[in-house]
């Protein structure tokens, strides 16, 4: 089982900026893939930020809505990702989730969450 704690949520006027980190613990073994989705009020978890570890380039996905504006990047000694969120909007108000999909010791991927941290955004 994998344990995954977010941190670095808040309040920030629109235009600044924040860092929100996601560390894994337990039976690390290896990684599929670590992420990021949030949720709006009223509205459905989307994905924000996205690294695929099988895939060749290791490359980072993200939705129109952030590109250019979030960052994300992992720290392998730490076992801990990062969410890099500048130019903020009200829009980006939402509860974000972080996400990783690990690999157990049979080699079957499992995807674990985050608890969710509130991050909003005043005008």
């Amino acid at each position: 089982q994998v344990e995954l704690v977010e941190s670095g949520g808040g309040s920030v006027q629109a235009g600044g900026s924040l860092r929100l980190s996601c560390a894994a613990s337990g039976n690390i073994l290896s990684r599929c893939g670590v992420g990021w989705y949030r949720q709006p009020p009223g509205k459905e978890r989307e994905l924000v930020a996205k690294i695929d570890t099988e895939a060749s380039a290791r490359s980072a996905t993200y939705p129109d809505s952030v590109k250019g504006r979030f960052t994300i990047s992992q720290d392998n000694a730490k076992n801990t990702h990062y969410l890099q969120m500048n130019s903020l909007k009200t829009e980006d108000t939402a509860v974000y989730y972080c996400w990783a999909c690990y690999y157990n010791e049979y080699h079957l991927a499992a995807n674990y969450w985050g608890q969710g941290t509130q991050v909003t955004v005043t005008s």
